[in-house]
């Protein structure tokens, strides 16, 4: 069952062997061995890959909760003998996870040293109730029973460009302008809806530069591609220039939020207050822009 999980999450036998750390025939022995037990296929080679079957994408869920429980219980396991020692899993978007967390997660180290972390960095939204992660950093209000969230600010957005690219094609005045400009922004994936008029509808066909990652994204626009989407906060620090600030604005909450199982949980505790605690300070340093 680990083994089909691993294929099923990586695509190919190769890249699950790698991530069971197995050779491909053991690897491919457990796959041979389960659909000998369940008396059906669970994959079809075709010229596009490998295909699973429905019967593997039945049980694709239920390998899912099956892996989570179990990477929950060896955190658990591993911090049962002492409150300031295990593991935490904290999930967060791309953006938090790579700009924001960095030095908070650092500073958490100095003072707890025995506690290690674990950093799910996605912009999909781990399962708190599945223990995909322990704790979770979210822009938005956590809609799941039985979820433990505390809202600690809010962040602010603006459109942003480097000084270069403003001096080579100037500096937008107007929403109009901005069809003369390179925007950057999604690919397939159109990011969550907020309360943003730019005098047109916004689909994939109107970006310069299209991606569905966030740091991707943000990488671009320090290169100075074009005109892009940033938290006032990081572009501050970036030394980007805000792009029509009176007109093209909007913000997002900070949530810290975990099971309310774990609330209990020393550790657990440790981390969720940390994070509050800093992140606090962070969407109060970013002002009200």
């Amino acid at each position: 069952m680990q083994s089909l999980h691993a294929v099923l999450e990586a695509g190919s036998f190769s890249a699950a062997a790698r991530l069971r750390r197995l050779t491909q025939p053991t690897l491919g022995r457990h796959i041979d061995q389960l659909e000998r037990q369940l008396g059906a296929p669970l994959f079809l080679r075709s010229p596009r890959g490998l295909q699973p079957t429905d019967l593997a994408l039945a049980l694709a869920p239920h390998l899912a909760d099956m892996a989570a429980a179990a990477g929950a219980a060896g955190r658990d396991a591993a911090g049962a003998a002492d409150e300031a020692s295990g593991v935490v899993r904290v999930a967060a978007s791309e953006i938090m996870g790579v700009e924001v967390l960095p030095p908070i997660l650092a500073r958490f180290r100095q003072v707890h040293p025995g506690i290690d972390v674990e950093v799910a960095v996605s912009n999909k939204l781990e399962d708190l109730s599945r223990r995909d992660a322990d704790i979770a950093v979210r822009m938005a209000r956590p809609t799941q029973n039985a979820i433990v969230a505390k809202k600690v600010g809010d962040v602010g957005f603006g459109f942003y460009a480097t000084q270069d690219y403003l001096d080579r094609h100037g500096v937008p005045a107007s929403l109009e302008d901005l069809e003369a400009h390179a925007l950057i922004g999604y690919d397939r994936q159109p990011p969550p809806k907020v309360d943003l008029d730019i005098g047109r509808p916004i689909t994939r066909d109107i970006f310069s530069l299209r991606t569905d990652s966030d740091a991707a994204q943000l990488a671009l626009l320090r290169a100075g591609f074009g005109v892009g989407v940033c938290q006032h906060q990081i572009a501050r620090r970036a030394g980007l220039v805000r792009v029509l600030p009176t007109t093209l604005k909007f913000r997002l909450d900070i949530w810290i939020c975990m099971h309310e199982a774990l609330r209990s949980n020393p550790r657990m505790r440790l981390m969720f207050d940390h994070l509050a605690a800093e992140l606090g300070a962070y969407a109060a340093e970013a002002g009200r822009d």
